[in-house]
C-alpha cells in the first residue's frame, strides 16, 4: 500500500456470450430477463448489413416482440440522444432494450434505457463540470449490447459518450447503472466492418488496454467510503490481466484485420481485444489519450475519414485519442517505467532501443502502418487551437483524475503542441 490510503479496489463487468452465432441466441437471452417487447437501437450503415433484421428475426422465433430504431448518429450528441429517448418514448413502454453496432449505438441505447426509466433531462446526468451527474434513482430495463465494430468496448462499461453541441465538447454520463446486462460478441457481426473503421476501432482497442496498464494504481488514491466508491478505480490486478491479454492479442491481428476484413481469425482475434480491455478500462480507467481526444473530436472543422458515412465533419473517437498517444506515454513514462515497457514488449517482443521511446516508438509504427493520419495537425489542427483543445482537455477530471502523473494546463499545451505531427 502506498501513502495514498486505499486497499480495496472493486472489479464488475456485463454477462458474456462470445463466438461466432453468438447474436442467434439473444431471444433466449432475453426471456431470461422476462422481457417480451423490446427495442431494438442501431444506425442506418448497421441496418444496412441487414444484421439487426437478423437478430430481430432470430428473436421472434423465441417469443420476443422487437422494434427497430435506426436514426442513431454516428458520434452521439445531446441533440441525437434526445431525439432517440423522444422517440423511444413514444413507442414504448419496452422491457428491455438491444443495442446493435458500434459505441454510438451502445451508448445511446445506454441513455434511451436511462431516461425511458429515470425522470430529468440529459444534461442532469452528464458528468461534472459539464453537467450535474446526476445518479440514477430508478432501476434500468435489461440492456443486451452487440457489437459490430471491434473497439469501443461500450459492451462492457459504465459510460455513455456524447458531444454538446452548444459548448462544443465531448463528454459523458458515468454510472454503474448504465453497464449492460449482457454483452453478446459475435464475431461474424464485424466482417463487413471497412478497413479505416477497423483502424480507428483497433487503436481504441490499444489505447483502452495502454491507459489502463499506465493509470494512477487504486492504492495511490486517498482512502474512500462504501458510497463514494467509482467504477474507475485506478490500475488494478484483476484490470491488469485483461490489459495484458488485450494487448498480445492486438500484436498479432490488428495489421492482418485492417489489411484483409475477411480474416475470421484477426476478427476474432480483435472482438476478444475489445472485450478484454473493456474488461480492464472499464474498472480501472482511463487517462490523457482520452482526455484529449474528447475536445479533438468536439471541435473538427472540416475532416472527413474514408469509410465513415458522409455528412458532418467527423474525427471518429478511436482516431482521435490515438493522435496523442505517443506523446501522452512519453509523458507518463516515469510514473512506471516497467509498465511502459512490459506494454511495448507485449507488442513487439524483439524490439529493443531507448526506454522513453520505446512504447511511442511501437504506437507511431502500428499507427503509420494502418493509415492513421500523422497527428493532429493532418485532421485539421493548428497551434492557434491548441488552447482551445487545452480548455477542452481540462474539463474531463473524471479521466484526468486517473492519470498516473499530475498533470496541468501546461502539461496538456505540451502534449498537443508536440502532436501536430507525430512522424517525418
Amino acid at each position: 500500500m502506498t501513502a495514498g490510503g486505499e486497499t480495496v479496489f472493486t472489479y464488475a463487468a456485463p454477462r458474456l456470450k462470445f463466438g461466432a452465432g453468438a447474436a442467434d441466441e439473444i431471444g433466449f437471452d432475453l426471456g431470461q430477463y422476462g422481457a417480451q417487447r423490446v427495442l431494438v437501437i442501431t444506425d442506418a450503415g448497421v441496418a444496412a448489413t441487414g444484421s439487426p433484421h437478423r437478430i430481430v428475426a432470430a428473436m421472434r422465433g423465441y417469443g420476443i416482440q422487437a422494434e427497430i430504431f435506426t436514426e442513431v448518429h454516428v458520434e452521439p450528441t445531446d441533440v441525437s440522444l434526445r431525439y432517440a429517448v423522444e422517440a423511444a418514448s413514444h413507442g414504448g413502454p419496452w422491457d428491455g432494450f438491444v443495442a446493435v453496432g458500434g459505441g454510438s449505438s451502445i451508448d445511446t441505447a445506454k441513455a434511451v434505457n436511462l431516461l425511458t426509466t429515470n425522470p430529468g433531462d440529459l444534461m442532469e446526468y452528464v458528468n461534472p463540470p459539464v453537467g450535474a451527474g446526476l445518479a440514477p434513482r430508478q432501476p434500468l430495463k435489461p440492456l443486451v449490447a452487440v457489437p459490430t465494430t471491434t473497439g469501443t468496448g461500450s459492451e462492457s462499461t459504465t459510460i455513455c459518450v456524447l458531444d454538446v453541441l452548444d459548448l462544443k465538447v465531448k463528454t459523458g454520463i458515468s454510472h454503474a447503472s448504465l453497464r449492460p446486462t449482457l454483452a453478446v460478441v459475435d464475431p461474424l457481426l464485424t466482417v463487413t466492418q471497412p478497413p479505416q473503421v477497423t483502424a480507428a476501432s483497433g487503436m481504441d482497442i490499444l489505447c483502452h488496454a495502454l491507459e489502463s496498464y499506465t493509470a494512477k494504481p487504486y492504492t495511490a488514491f486517498d482512502r474512500k467510503a462504501p458510497h463514494e466508491r467509482v467504477p474507475y478505480c485506478g490500475a488494478n490486478p484483476v484490470a491488469d490481466m485483461w490489459s495484458e491479454k488485450a494487448l498480445a492479442l492486438l500484436a498479432r491481428s490488428l495489421r492482418a484485420a485492417v489489411a484483409d476484413g475477411a480474416d475470421l481469425d484477426a476478427r476474432t482475434d480483435l472482438a476478444m481485444a475489445a472485450t478484454f480491455a473493456g474488461m480492464g478500462f472499464g474498472n480501472a480507467g482511463v487517462h490523457l489519450p482520452h482526455a484529449n481526444a474528447y475536445p479533438i473530436a468536439g471541435g473538427v472543422r472540416d475532416f472527413r475519414p474514408d469509410g465513415y458515412p458522409d455528412g458532418e465533419p467527423l474525427v471518429p473517437h478511436g482516431m482521435a485519442v490515438s493522435l496523442t498517444a505517443p506523446e501522452a506515454f512519453r509523458f507518463t513514462f516515469a510514473s512506471s517505467p516497467e509498465r511502459h515497457l512490459r506494454a511495448a514488449q507485449l507488442l513487439a517482443p524483439r524490439r529493443t532501443g531507448d526506454p522513453v521511446e520505446r512504447l511511442p516508438a511501437e504506437l507511431i509504427s502500428l499507427m503509420r502502418a494502418i493509415g492513421m493520419p500523422n497527428g493532429i495537425g493532418a485532421v485539421g489542427y493548428r497551434e492557434r487551437d491548441i488552447d482551445a483543445l487545452v480548455a477542452g482537455t481540462m474539463k474531463q477530471q473524471r479521466l484526468l483524475a486517473t492519470a498516473p502523473r499530475p498533470v496541468t494546463e501546461d502539461d496538456i499545451a505540451g502534449i498537443l503542441t508536440r502532436s501536430l505531427t507525430l512522424w517525418t
